[in-house]
């Protein structure tokens, strides 16, 4: 699949094990890492292995689907055949979105948005999942590499370069962009881990128009990638290995450490003293102290503060680190729908996502999940046979996450393979909720078998101050999304929340239903309420301390819908 040569003849093993009940078991890794340690290549020490109290396996509330939304019925994230073969499938089917733009051909693992000082916008993307078996053919340019596209005007994208060094032509999963050095960056790699051949581009001068930088033997392995927050380094992840990249000069970069840690995806907190590594072949996610990197100290050492694991684990992909409301939190998501370790395999075991609280970070745990109904192990299995989904491992199942920002970031984005870009409201990270989402028509290729279907692979970027939402489908190219009906409050900045103590507020749902019964819970308390009128609801925070509280509203109006909203406020005195 998707890492080295090596474990696919150990995952083929797994999968023809004695039949039973499924068990995950844990790799002999030190037996690789003591072998590529004799290199002398760094092994931290590990440390053991958590499975922490989490919340039951459940979807996430379905979007409320608003004026000018052309939602998809049925079970939440499917598109059977019937959908396919119906008059809305050429137009696609849309909640709370609306189509911008779109460029056609194919896509791959990675969406960005940068904006360089002189003013222009542009988008970057791959245009191959497996080079060279798909990619996106441009007339007048050459075949493969990455898309540059001219944003300007967002409804019509102008493309204005392909980039085309080697390690542009194959980045699989590791092309990143560092908006603050205004740098793109991505290594070779694939699913059985090529060479770490990396390129790096400039963007600030004409981000139209990438100045190569540097192409450059990054570390011994390639396939995803990071950047910490200031732009001094990039890491290359390469499934069997990491290795920090200084490139204080982008023109003259450095391998200051390269170590031995199965690493798919990473990310790295804001001061750059911490990597969250999604661990995919045990199926962990663990927490590096990277600090003596970052300070460039010499001969600098890494210590792992934490691992964990979870009950629905697939393949962890990637993370995102987030603060919400003051409290850490990492956004985790897997792939796909089995694990490298798992005796026999259960190929209805979706990994999705999920939101792991980080308060303290020796002993993190997962507080919700982000999944749709079709993600659920019955319903996935029942829906086998529909258009592209028919992979055991892909169809139905999640790969890539993003966030606007890291602090108070409101929304979640996701491509979730089969069933198009869904997008999360994570503003209460306990309960968070779908508020969009967006199902391309459905079209065949070679990703999917050539079946008219979703093959929804990247990661998502934005354009905040336009409630945009950029990503690519693998088998139908570039999309630019506008978010409507509310799905994001507060794009640009986090929420400022009003005073509210000593005074009443007053919550209606969208369209303003009459309410048959409500039930208000504030700071996870129940919590008295009146009406207001036939469709409000009157709560008061008079004579609570100072500080900031979550109201929850959860309602059935009098159709019989049942609806529920998150709200954040912030008392300034006791009373």
């Amino acid at each position: 699949m998707r890492v080295g040569a090596w474990i696919s003849v150990v995952a083929g093993a797994l999968l023809v094990a004695a039949p039973g009940a499924c068990a995950q078991v844990v790799l002999p890794a030190n037996d690789l890492n003591n072998l590529l340690a004799l290199s002398g290549v760094d092994t931290p020490a590990a440390v053991p292995l958590q499975q922490n109290a989490e919340p039951p396996l459940e979807p996430v509330p379905r979007a409320e689907c608003g004026p000018g939304s052309h939602p998809l019925e049925g079970v939440q994230g499917r598109v059977p055949q019937s959908a396919v073969d119906s008059s809305q499938a050429k137009d696609g089917w849309t909640c709370n979105v609306t189509p911008v733009s779109h460029v056609g051909g194919a896509g791959g693992f990675k969406t960005w948005r940068y904006d360089d000082p002189a003013g222009h916008e542009c988008a970057y993307y791959d245009t191959a999942l497996l080079h060279p078996s798909n990619y996106a053919s441009v007339p007048g340019l050459p075949s493969t590499g990455v898309a540059v596209l001219d944003m300007s005007d967002p409804a019509h994208p102008k493309q204005t370069e392909l980039l085309t060094e080697l390690p542009m032509q194959q980045p699989h999963e590791s092309l990143y962009v560092n908006e603050r050095r205004g740098l793109l960056a991505a290594e070779m790699g694939n699913g059985s881990t090529y060479p770490g051949l990396a390129s790096i581009y400039e963007l600030a001068a004409d981000c139209r128009h990438p100045r190569l930088a540097a192409t450059f033997q990054a570390a011994r392995f390639g396939h995803e990638a990071s950047w910490s927050p200031d732009g001094k380094t990039f890491w290359v992840n390469g499934g069997e290995g990491i290795a920090a990249i200084d490139v204080t000069d982008p023109r003259n970069p450095v391998r200051v450490w390269e170590g031995n840690e199965y690493a798919h995806g990473s990310s790295v907190s804001a001061d750059g003293n911490r990597v969250y590594v999604a661990e995919p072949i045990d199926g962990q996610l663990l927490t590096l102290d990277v600090s003596e990197i970052q300070a460039r100290k010499p001969d600098p050492k890494v210590r792992e503060v934490s691992r964990l694991t979870w009950n629905s684990v697939a393949i962890p992909q990637n993370t995102a680190p987030m603060r919400i409301d003051g409290h850490p939190y990492v956004l985790e998501f897997d792939e796909f729908a089995w694990r490298f370790t798992q005796v026999p395999q259960d190929f209805n075991s979706v990994g999705a996502a999920r939101i792991v609280d980080m308060a303290d970070e020796a002993h993190p745990r997962v507080v919700s999940n982000l999944r749709l109904e079709i993600n659920q192990p019955e319903q996935r299995k029942e829906a086998q046979n529909d258009p592209g989904a028919q992979s055991l491992a892909q169809g139905y199942a999640a790969h890539y996450c993003a966030v606007p920002r890291e602090v108070d970031p409101e929304i979640v984005a996701c491509s979730f393979i089969n069933s198009g870009l869904r997008i999360f409201d994570v503003r209460d990270p306990r309960r968070p909720r779908e508020v969009a989402y967006f199902v391309a028509p459905p079209e065949p290729g070679v990703s999917n078998g050539e079946q008219a279907s979703d093959f929804a692979m990247s990661k998502p970027s934005f354009a905040p101050e336009r409630r945009e939402v950029w990503y690519t489908d693998a088998i139908s190219g570039f999309y630019a999304l506008r978010l409507t009906n509310g799905a994001w409050p507060h794009p640009t900045a986090p929420a400022r929340a009003a005073c509210a103590s000593n005074r009443t507020i007053v919550i209606h749902f969208p369209g303003r239903p009459a309410l048959h019964s409500f039930v208000v819970e504030i700071a996870g308390k129940r919590a008295t309420a009146t009406r207001a009128g036939r469709t409000g609801v009157r709560i008061t925070l008079a004579r609570r301390p100072r500080g900031r509280f979550t109201v929850r509203v959860s309602a059935v109006t009098t159709a019989g819908r049942h609806l529920g909203t998150t709200r954040r406020y912030r008392t300034c005195a006791a009373h």
